[in-house]
C-alpha cells in the first residue's frame, strides 16, 4: 500500500493554508463548491465513497447532506460510489426516529450503496433491547430518553416493552448494522483501533469506544482509519487517520468526506 510520506502531506495541508494534520476550517458547503486535497489514502479508479460522521438525531442536517450528493453525483458522475456511515445515528439530536426513517427507506439515489456502520449508541439500544439493564441505564443517560420521545415512546416505559412499541423496520435496520469496512487502503470504523494490535485482532468494545491511545498514535495502523465518535470542531486529517465527526450532536456540523482516487473533499451542513 503506498502512502504519502508525512512531509508530502504536511506540504499538502500547509499550502491549502491548514493547519497540519488537520481538517480544513472552511468546508464546502455545496457539491458545487468542492475542492479537493490530496488524501492519505487511496481508492480503486472509478470509485467514490461518501464518508459521513456522527448524525445524532439530526434528520434535517442528513437530508440536506444527501441533497448535496445527489447534486455531486450529477455534476460529477462516477463508475460506482457509495454511502459509508461511521454510526452514532441516534441520541443527543432532536428526531432520533426521523433519521432511522429515512435511513431505513432506503439510499438517497438508486446507484448508491450503502454501508451502515455501529456506533456506540446504537449498541448500547441494542445491548438494552437484549435485555442488559446495565446498558438501558447508559442509554437512558447518553441521550435516549429524547430518542425514544421522538419514537412517540414515553421514556419511564419499561425497558421490557421498547422493542414491542419501536418500529420493525427501524429496528430491523438496526439489527443489520456492521463493525468495520474496508475498501481501497482504508479502514471504515466508529470510533477508532487499538494500534500495537492487527486489524483483524480488534476488539467490539475498542472499534466502538476507543479514543486514546488512538487519536493521538502516529504509528503505522496498516490501513488509513477514516472514524468519527471523538467530535472536534473540524475535521482531523492525518498520515494514519480522518477524525469526521464534528459534533453534529452538540450543536456542531454534520460532515461528509468525499474520498476518490488519492484525494479527499469535505461537505458539511
Amino acid at each position: 500500500m503506498r502512502r504519502p510520506s508525512r512531509s508530502r502531506l504536511r506540504s499538502v495541508l500547509e499550502a491549502a493554508d491548514i493547519p497540519t494534520f488537520t481538517g480544513p476550517r472552511t468546508m464546502a458547503q455545496s457539491a458545487s463548491t468542492i475542492r479537493f486535497l490530496r488524501a492519505p489514502g487511496r481508492l480503486p479508479a472509478g470509485r467514490r465513497i461518501y464518508a459521513v460522521g456522527d448524525i445524532h438525531g439530526h434528520r434535517d442536517k442528513l437530508a440536506a447532506l444527501h441533497g448535496m450528493m445527489i447534486e455531486d453525483l450529477k455534476t460529477r458522475p462516477t463508475r460506482s460510489a457509495a454511502i459509508i456511515y461511521l454510526g452514532d445515528f441516534i441520541n443527543q439530536g432532536p428526531d432520533s426516529a426521523g433519521v432511522l426513517t429515512l435511513l431505513a427507506a432506503g439510499p438517497p439515489a438508486p446507484d448508491l450503496k450503502v454501508i451502515a456502520l455501529m456506533g456506540d449508541h446504537e449498541r448500547m439500544l441494542l445491548e438494552a433491547l437484549n435485555g442488559e439493564r446495565a446498558a438501558a441505564t447508559d442509554f437512558l443517560w447518553a441521550g435516549g430518553k429524547q430518542t425514544l420521545a421522538s419514537w412517540g415512546i414515553d421514556p419511564a416505559l419499561p425497558r421490557e416493552q421498547w422493542e414491542a412499541a419501536l418500529p420493525a423496520d427501524h429496528l430491523h435496520w438496526l439489527r443489520g448494522l456492521t463493525l468495520t469496512h474496508q475498501e481501497g487502503s482504508y479502514l471504515f470504523v466508529h470510533a477508532g483501533i487499538r494500534p500495537g494490535t492487527t486489524l483483524n485482532d480488534q476488539s467490539r468494545d475498542d472499534l466502538l469506544t476507543m479514543r486514546h491511545p488512538f487519536l493521538s498514535s502516529e504509528q503505522d495502523f496498516g490501513a488509513i482509519v477514516v472514524h468519527g465518535h471523538s467530535s472536534a470542531p473540524s475535521v482531523h486529517i492525518g498520515a494514519n487517520r480522518i477524525g469526521l465527526d464534528t459534533g453534529a450532536g452538540i450543536g456542531g456540523k454534520l460532515t461528509c468526506a468525499v474520498l476518490e482516487d488519492d484525494v479527499i473533499a469535505l461537505m458539511a451542513v
